[in-house]
């Protein structure tokens, strides 16, 4: 019982240890249904939509490394910016804009 129960262990530590985040980086479907490529823009990463009705905006520049981004990103619709996060989690990307840290809006992306 004992070997069984190191060689499980051992497993479990080698499926850990390969486990390596998500890139922010690729394509992704907004909440609006358009398309937002996030790609290397220096030493941040560039959030600029692809399709829909602001297409070729640049909306948001987050700074970041494993599944956890920070920036600011930009409303198209009324041209604010928010200071941002992002969180990625396998083929879902959660992005937060928010007003002095208090007020706050949410939405979920799926990878394309």
């Amino acid at each position: 019982m004992l070997k069984t129960f190191a060689a499980a262990a051992a497993l479990l530590v080698s499926a850990a240890a390969g486990h390596a985040a998500e890139p922010i980086e690729g394509n992704w479907k907004t909440q609006s249904g358009a398309t937002a490529e996030i790609g290397k823009c220096g030493s941040a990463y560039c959030v600029t939509l692809r399709t829909g009705k602001h297409a070729g905006k640049q909306i948001g520049k987050m700074s970041g490394t494993g599944d956890e981004y920070s920036g600011e990103i930009t409303d198209p619709e009324n041209d604010k910016t928010y200071s941002g996060s992002g969180s990625v989690a396998g083929n879902t990307l959660k992005m937060k804009g928010c007003v002095l840290k208090v007020l706050c809006k949410s939405q979920t992306w799926t990878r394309l």
